[in-house]
């Protein structure tokens, strides 16, 4: 069944990073004071995701105003979802970035009392993969010195990375553990809110290795973090300056993790203004200079949205919930 739904989630990324619409949106009609919610503490991918519509939306002059982040971090994404829907169903001028794992933690039930159709799905602005990261100076110099550690002794090897039990990042280390023959149970774990505070703890030594995202791991190394990709858990090599790190598959372990990337609305907004935004997103998307954007934060290529979006992510809830299923995350 793993196997099946990881095919079928890279399946979904590859086909949906080919459509392209042509559409139009005018700057005069933009929302005031447009801000983008980030649902964790500044540096990781829920960052870098309202970094990538702030600048982009502005390269491609689809705003009047500058575009705000807003940091509101807890539970993965479940503060900021609540606080959506709860306090701000109807504002137009805000979109929150989500990711595979947001659609993770609505599969296991963790956003309360709200779930996967208490939002409106906007679009899809990039895709991304999971990776293995230790520091440059560590011992494990591939990924099977990680995994030959991990199974002598999984008590010495401490896997951290944003997210509680059940969370994409610890489903990461989970389907890492399994792969070196290790019960999921007997790893250790450490949760932080975010790729920010991992990577603080990786170079401090607290972790031995970070169960992070291929695009934050570009941004820490171009940034001078002194860091090693181990692997990347996607079918094939990465493009660009992550090609010359190996797959976890072609190391021999079949680990994969492709993730969406992109933003809903609240559930009152009017059409007019989710409209708005889908045709923003589309022209922006189209812009010459947002494949260098999307490129400088080390993203792949991955467009969809509105109804089609709507659509794929519901199918995505249902698959993640079978696999949090195997893992015995899903409360009977």
């Amino acid at each position: 069944m793993k196997t099946t739904f990881l095919s079928k989630l890279v399946s979904g990324l590859l086909l949906a990073s080919g459509a392209l619409v042509a559409v139009s949106a005018s700057a005069a009609d933009a929302p005031r004071r447009p801000e983008c919610i980030a649902p964790a503490q500044p540096g990781g991918g829920f960052d870098l995701t309202c970094r990538l519509a702030q600048e982009g939306l502005e390269a491609a002059k689809q705003l009047k105003e500058p575009m705000r982040i807003v940091y509101m971090p807890g539970g993965i994404g479940a503060v900021a979802y609540n606080h959506v829907v709860g306090q701000k169903p109807d504002a137009g001028n805000t979109i929150v970035a989500f990711s595979g794992g947001s659609l993770l933690n609505l599969a296991q039930g963790k956003f309360g009392k709200y779930n996967v159709n208490d939002v409106r799905w906007l679009a899809a602005v990039g895709s991304d993969y999971g990776v293995a990261v230790v520091r440059d100076d560590s011992p494990y110099k591939t990924l099977k010195d990680l995994m030959q550690a991990l199974k002598a002794d999984p008590s010495k090897i401490v896997l951290g990375a944003g997210g509680t039990v059940g969370s994409q990042d610890w489903m990461k280390a989970a389907l890492t553990a399994r792969a070196a023959d290790v019960d999921y149970r007997k790893m250790r774990f450490v949760a932080f809110e975010g790729g920010g505070e991992a990577n603080t703890a990786l170079r401090g030594g607290h972790i031995q290795a970070y169960m992070g995202d291929a695009a934050e791991a570009y941004t820490m190394l171009e940034g001078g973090s002194p860091i090693r990709v181990l692997a990347v858990f996607s079918e094939e090599r990465l493009p660009g300056k992550m090609s010359n790190v190996a797959t976890a598959k072609e190391q021999g372990y079949d680990i994969q993790w492709p993730i969406i990337r992109g933003f809903y609305v609240g559930p009152k907004v009017s059409d007019e203004d989710y409209n708005w935004w889908v045709d923003a997103f589309k022209n922006m998307q189209d812009n010459p200079k947002f494949t260098e954007l999307q490129q400088k934060l080390g993203l792949f290529p991955f467009r969809m949205y509105g109804s089609e979006l709507d659509t794929y992510v519901k199918e995505r809830v249902k698959a993640y919930t079978e696999l949090a299923d195997t893992f015995g995350l899903i409360k009977k």
